[in-house]
């Protein structure tokens, strides 16, 4: 039989829980919106072995940029993809530190690298879309993802129909599935912090 936990571990787990969850959920949307690039989070979830340039717009040797380097279009998802998750791992992580050190903790580097690398993975993975559009579907959420889709207008002004990004079923899904993953990642950084604790 195990040794009752004291009433000062508990608390101490559950303030830096709480912290770790107050800034993992808010400054989530400041790196994910705000220290995201235009180019990444247009081009992240791209699929495909068609060939696209640089921002994401297919090479159909039909224009004038003939010359330009051109990758496929899974190429340069998962580079827009990984650029995305490296700066938001970075500010996220930069935050942690922040205000857990203002606030007279430091958190043990095993623990704060693994809570670091919930939130990354999981980023990357949502990121990509086809894993969070599979979860959807397991999830009976496929009517809402196609119920809830943004128009949007191209370079030449054309409208089209977009079933991810501001506006969609898809990005609420995302953000929803992000948060969580956040609470996981907390869970995992206090329980590693603490746990030789008290």
């Amino acid at each position: 039989m195990s040794a009752p936990i004291s009433t000062h571990t508990v608390t101490s787990r559950l303030a830096l829980l709480g912290t770790l969850l107050a800034v993992f959920g808010e400054w989530h949307p400041l790196m994910d919106q705000w220290g995201q690039s235009n180019i990444d989070a247009r081009c992240k979830g791209l699929h495909g072995d068609h060939l696209v340039y640089a921002d994401g717009k297919r090479a159909d040797g039909h224009d004038d940029r003939a010359g330009e380097p051109t990758m496929t279009a899974s190429q340069l998802g998962r580079l827009a993809a990984a650029r995305h998750v490296a700066a938001y791992t970075a500010g996220q992580l930069a935050a942690t530190v922040g205000v857990t050190r203002a606030l007279g903790y430091r958190i043990p580097a095993r623990a704060l690298l693994a809570g670091t690398a919930v939130n990354a993975l999981t980023h990357a993975v949502i990121d990509r879309r086809e894993p969070l559009k599979w979860a959807a579907r397991k999830a009976r959420k496929s009517g809402y993802v196609a119920h809830c889709q943004a128009v949007r207008m191209d370079d030449e002004g054309n409208l089209t129909v977009e079933e991810s990004g501001p506006g969609s079923a898809l990005m609420e899904l995302d953000q929803a599935a992000h948060r969580a993953f956040g609470v996981l990642a907390a869970l995992v950084t206090t329980y590693l912090a603490t746990r030789t604790r008290g």
